[in-house]
């Protein structure tokens, strides 16, 4: 279970996320959307520990972790693994080092430092890259891959942590709407593994086609929270405004002319 309680941050005088309280069991697929600026990735980066609360706590599992330090912050950003829009790649190591980079924390530094890895790294970073269909560019720079392939490396670094949450900051932001389609139906699969994931999406179709539960936030705060049937248009009007709405539909429009997503049944899992 991640608890978060009362938590706010504030950069200077702005106030980006304000007296957010959530709670999130174990396994689910949770979807955060909202304008940009409502405080969606500022949220996941906190409980990451990219960035410090300035008010509340978190805790996962009666642990707070908005106050570990050392090796003990360390082990929670390793399971609690972050995927980043831009991919966060080492574009001119191979494939398959990338992927392997995942599984740093806890290793011989020495090791880490000449980029010395064992037949079972190696053998599970293959795995990971077959799991994301991605196995034959293993050799590859990562460079040389198109966007869509590099998302599903950083997915496959991310597995390579052996995480219990996996937190996507706009994963799809900057794909076409087929390679988005794959990355979200990867992300879905992983989930069905009962790992936690919590990604800030822009699309409304894509936030009603995977995530069983969906919050809503707006000037930092949380104004929804609900499934995907309850996320209505008045709903959908509080979060985006007026002129935000139409731009979230049109979009939403958009990708799925262009690439049609059929929504998966959802249904809520007992935790």
């Amino acid at each position: 279970m991640l608890k978060i309680s009362n938590v706010s941050r504030r950069f200077g005088d702005k106030l980006a996320v304000d007296g957010v309280s959530l709670e999130i069991p174990q396994g689910q697929m949770v979807g955060i959307i909202g304008r940009s600026g409502a405080g969606k990735s500022t949220l996941l980066r906190m409980i990451n520990r990219l960035a410090d609360v300035s008010s509340g706590y978190i805790e996962y599992n009666g642990v707070k972790t908005s106050e570990l330090r050392g090796q003990e912050l360390r082990n929670w950003q390793r399971d609690c693994a972050m995927i980043f829009q831009q991919f966060n790649l080492v574009p001119r190591l191979d494939v398959i080092t990338n992927v392997m980079l995942g599984g740093l924390n806890g290793r011989n530094p020495v090791l880490n430092l000449l980029q010395l890895f064992s037949v079972d790294e190696q053998m599970l970073a293959l795995k990971a890259l077959e799991r994301l269909d991605i196995a034959a560019t293993a050799m590859q720079w990562a460079q040389t891959l198109s966007g869509g392939q590099q998302q599903r490396v950083a997915i496959a670094r991310a597995l390579m942590q052996n995480p219990r949450m996996i937190l996507a900051d706009e994963p799809i932001a900057s794909l076409d709407p087929r390679n988005a389609q794959i990355v979200m139906d990867s992300l879905r699969d992983i989930n069905a593994d009962g790992i936690t994931v919590i990604t800030n999406l822009h699309t409304l179709d894509t936030a009603r086609a995977y995530c069983e539960r969906i919050i809503g936030m707006a000037a930092g705060r949380v104004v929804f929270d609900g499934t995907p049937d309850e996320l209505t248009t008045d709903v959908a009007r509080t979060l985006y405004g007026a002129d935000g709405l139409k731009e979230a539909f049109s979009e939403a429009m958009t990708s799925t002319a262009i690439a049609p997503i059929t929504p998966p049944v959802v249904t809520a899992r007992a935790h």
